[in-house]
């Protein structure tokens, strides 16, 4: 009995150990794109080299970046991409929420042929409509000079369709709460702002970090909304402008130093937020 429970010891042991061993190399193969960005960034070779670690090291690059607008106007273009995103957060998540909970509470005709509707449409890939938004959008004058406002309009048109892990999020909350309020007297307004937000700060912060990082590093429309207008790039659609042909020797550097700055803004979020944002996953995850 002794040598058995060993013997399954040991397996157990082997099976963690492989795990182990198999996470790991994901995870060096996973960060390895963002040393060599960092790696690059720091480099004071110009343009593309065949060997990793550089030989000259400097920040040039990052003061560059934010003091030499002879050719690229970075500041501009994070300036754009951060207002872009903070407007899409404020409105798409207050869409959802919304959404989300009215589907949640409230039983009306056709709700859940809406649910599967809504579900199934938002399964498609946004870009499959490129042409047609592009089209409209430039029907109605809101591409190029007022390319921004049709690009906020495009992030948030279908905000409603990613009610599905908020609205199981807020099943889990039980109803006797809102019955019990009802009773003393408050309406849907006063429930929802008084009661349920406050249980619901898990899923709020999921919803809040979903809703950023999507306009965040977006090229596809932002490159055919804006047209070729560089006053209104995002950074994305600005640091592929460094990638080209004739720039990528001179600003290869300056691109990967970019790359970094940009990606601090989501990385301390995440870390900071990482708690409610696990939490608001696995409590969406209960119910449907």
């Amino acid at each position: 009995m002794a040598k058995k429970f060993r013997s399954k010891k040991a397996v157990e042991h082997g099976t963690n150990a492989a795990i182990y061993i198999i996470l790991t190399i994901i995870s060096v193969v996973w960060l390895f794109p963002f040393v060599y960005l960092v790696l690059q960034s720091l480099r004071g070779e110009s343009g593309i080299v065949g060997y990793f670690l550089p030989h000259e090291w400097t920040f040039d690059n990052y003061i560059k970046l934010f003091t030499d607008n002879s050719r690229f106007h970075f500041l501009k273009w994070y300036g754009t991409t951060l207002a872009i995103s903070v407007a899409v957060t404020v409105i798409q998540t207050t869409i959802v929420l919304i959404t989300s909970y009215a589907l949640s509470r409230l039983r009306f005709k056709m709700r859940k042929p809406l649910m599967n509707l809504m579900l199934v449409l938002g399964m498609f890939p946004g870009f499959m409509s490129m042409t047609a938004v592009y089209f409209i959008l430039k029907l109605i004058g809101l591409t190029q000079d007022m390319g921004l406002v049709g690009l906020i309009l495009v992030y948030v048109a279908s905000s409603c369709m990613g009610y599905y892990i908020c609205k199981g999020f807020f099943d889990t909350i039980p109803k006797s709460l809102d019955e019990a309020a009802r009773i003393d007297g408050a309406n849907r307004q006063t429930v929802f702002f008084k009661i349920i937000l406050p249980l619901a700060k898990p899923i709020i912060i999921y919803t809040i970090l979903t809703a950023f990082m999507a306009p965040w590093g977006e090229f596809m429309f932002a490159s055919l909304i804006m047209n070729g207008n560089e006053q209104y790039f995002n950074v994305a659609v600005g640091l592929k402008e460094m990638l080209t042909r004739e720039n990528i020797d001179k600003y290869f550097t300056q691109f990967c130093a970019a790359s970094v700055v940009i990606s601090i803004p989501i990385t301390v979020l995440f870390f900071c937020l990482q708690r409610y944002y696990v939490q608001g996953v696995t409590g969406g995850s209960v119910k449907g």
